[in-house]
């Protein structure tokens, strides 16, 4: 009996001690019927090795639950039915956002039909072409349909090495102006998005783009893969085909004796949406008086204040949460309903993960906050708010000399002197002039 229990002791810390992700390592798998497991195999099993637990399952299944009693199950979501048009009820658009509002994980892929995702997008800032114009392009010369595009990776904080270019065949979209998306693959200059693979629309297109392009769906300002950083840190990636996620675009050559870069890019997608890269978290924040160690409720106008904050970074590599120095465009705002004071948060030399500043508090009181709101494209969203009271000083908390007022002083200190001397030379005057007329009355 205790060996059994033992056993399974050991294989629950090994499971853990294998976690790559920072939020949870089950993962759920929406599989569209049409879509072999097994032509996928490559990208799901480097999920397995990397330590997820993954579970499949079809898209109009009612097992296993994806929240149940109004609980996430998974802590990460990968929807591959591109062009299922009807779902499990657990399985909405309004649960998606849902799960994404709950800490859930969401890797979605669409396609050319209209179905309950492509209504979803625009939720997400995203929007998508009329249904069946996929991504084409001609360019380079090669051997492969025009839908099937070899795309260039630019550097982006997702994708931070340097890949071969990833075959792609599918959709693209465009972004709207939000500051929660952001662009992992962009569409080559070159493609245009159509409803025929022909070049039966080519004046349509330069005509369009000799206006300006103004409604045209075409060059790189379309975007293939595009990713959602919510702001409760749940992360959300788009992908405009799911082949390529495919084991035969990943085994597929770019160049002769060139393997494309979907392996790696899909890893890497996968990594960022799970949150396994570029996961920050703020562990602590202190703030006290210059020369002193202990956190006040309340601090008094012109105060000189150190404020401290300690940022953390999860390391798949090693499933733990390291002291991160690396952000070096921080800043901290002392606010009162409008700033009252915002300045660097640079981290301290010497001192991993610790961020630090020293500033004068304001000459107003009221209740102030230590507000730190950092957002960045990509990496995890940083907030946090520390209420304090700032006082005015006490009546002994006054200097006893003001340098400003010395003009007023000395006025005062001569106006008296001068009365006192005045007053003296006054009393004590010369009484020779009395002393005489009393002299000839008595005569």
């Amino acid at each position: 009996m205790f060996s059994r229990w033992g056993l399974l002791l050991v294989l629950g810390l090994a499971s853990w001690a294998t976690a790559k992700s920072s939020t949870g390592d089950s993962v759920l798998v929406i599989l569209e019927p049409k879509l072999d497991k097994d032509n996928f195999s490559i990208f799901f099993d480097g999920l397995r090795e990397k330590g997820y637990d993954l579970t499949f399952r079809a898209p109009k299944d009612v097992e296993p639950a994806v929240i149940e009693y109004d609980s996430p199950q998974f802590s990460h979501v990968i929807l591959f039915a591109p062009e299922t048009k009807s779902f499990a009820n657990d399985i909405t658009p309004q649960s998606l956002v849902t799960l994404l509002e709950k800490k859930t994980n969401l890797l979605l892929v669409v396609s050319s039909k209209q179905t309950p995702l492509t209504s979803l997008a625009p939720e997400f800032s995203l929007v998508l072409p009329p249904p069946g114009t996929p991504l084409l392009s001609h360019f380079p010369e090669r051997d492969t349909p025009a839908t099937v595009i070899p795309v260039n990776v630019s550097p982006n904080p997702v994708v931070t090495s340097k890949l071969p270019p990833v075959w792609f065949s599918g959709i693209p979209f465009s972004l709207q102006n939000n500051p929660l998306l952001f662009p992992i693959l962009s569409a080559p200059p070159e493609s245009f998005a159509a409803d025929s693979e022909g070049d039966s629309g080519a004046e349509a297109v330069v005509q369009v783009s000799e206006k300006g392009g103004e409604g045209l769906w075409a060059g790189s300002q379309m975007s293939l893969v595009a990713g959602f950083q919510a702001l409760g840190g749940s992360r959300a990636t788009w992908v405009g085909g799911v082949d390529l996620f495919s084991d035969e675009y990943a085994q597929k050559e770019t160049k002769p004796g060139v393997k494309s870069g979907n392996k790696e890019f899909a890893s890497a997608v996968a990594a960022w949406t799970f949150q396994e890269s570029l996961a920050l978290r703020i562990d602590r924040v202190t703030h006290h008086r210059v020369n002193q160690t202990e956190a006040l409720q309340a601090y008094t106008t012109n105060d000189e204040i150190v404020f401290t904050a300690h940022i953390s970074k999860f390391n798949s590599e090693t499933s733990a949460w390291e002291p991160f120095s690396g952000i070096q465009d921080m800043q901290l705002e002392f606010t009162m309903l409008d700033p009252h004071i915002r300045t660097a948060l640079p981290p301290v030399p010497g001192k991993a993960g610790e961020y630090s500043v020293t500033f004068r508090a304001p000459d107003r009181h009221g209740v102030f906050k230590f507000v730190i709101n950092h957002k960045r494209k990509g990496w995890t969203h940083l907030e946090s708010s520390t209420m304090v009271s700032l006082v005015p000083p006490r009546h002994d908390g006054y200097p006893r000399f003001l340098s400003a007022a010395w003009p007023y002083y000395i006025g005062a200190i001569s106006t008296s002197l001068g009365f006192f001397i005045f007053s003296a030379l006054w009393l004590a005057g010369d009484d020779r002039e009395s002393k005489k007329s009393k002299g000839s009355k008595a005569e």
